[in-house]
């Protein structure tokens, strides 16, 4: 039988670092923490920053400056199907005629293509609501961006943990 040993707390095996996600083990009923070293996670490229979602990205944003904060963005963080994804984005905003919601987008970086969705919105939409479901090919950060009136862009980000991915292309 072999004996527990606690990891150590200094030394080279301290420097492996903790995923801020965990890893989901069998149904789902034990929940473990994944380590990642630190040299592996710089090795590899972060396909979540990928060059389609910059440009995309700037395309919704069109030069203005990106504000954290103002949208409410309800998205689990752990997904168990990846093919039909609830989501729901607000944004804090009188919708009156001088102040309001133009967009909401929806960016999911490492889909096939980046721009999941944008709806627009005028003063007479009431309040500046959507719900949708997405799809997600993966494990990833999922972006809402909301364009106001007065040019100013916010935005909010999940990190989703896809158990079941989608939309793959092989």
């Amino acid at each position: 039988m072999k004996q527990a040993v606690a990891p150590p707390t200094d030394g080279p095996r301290a420097a492996v670092a903790m995923s801020r996600r965990k890893c989901l083990i069998g149904s789902g009923l034990a929940l473990v923490a994944c380590a990642v070293p630190p040299s592996a996670a710089a090795a590899s490229p972060d396909l979540r920053d990928s060059p389609q979602l910059h440009e995309a990205l700037s395309r919704f944003v069109g030069g203005a400056v990106v504000r954290e904060g103002r949208v409410e963005f309800d998205l689990a963080e752990l997904v168990e199907n990846g093919n039909a994804v609830p989501v729901t984005v607000s944004v804090a905003s009188p919708m009156s005629d001088s102040d309001h919601v133009v967009a909401i987008a929806l960016f999911a970086g490492r889909n096939p293509l980046p721009e999941v969705a944008e709806f627009k919105l005028g003063p007479r939409a009431g309040r500046a609501r959507i719900a949708t479901r997405i799809r997600l090919s993966t494990s990833q950060r999922v972006i809402a961006a909301a364009r106001l009136s007065d040019g100013t862009v916010w935005t909010r980000t999940v990190d989703v943990l896809v158990t079941l991915a989608a939309c793959i292309e092989e």
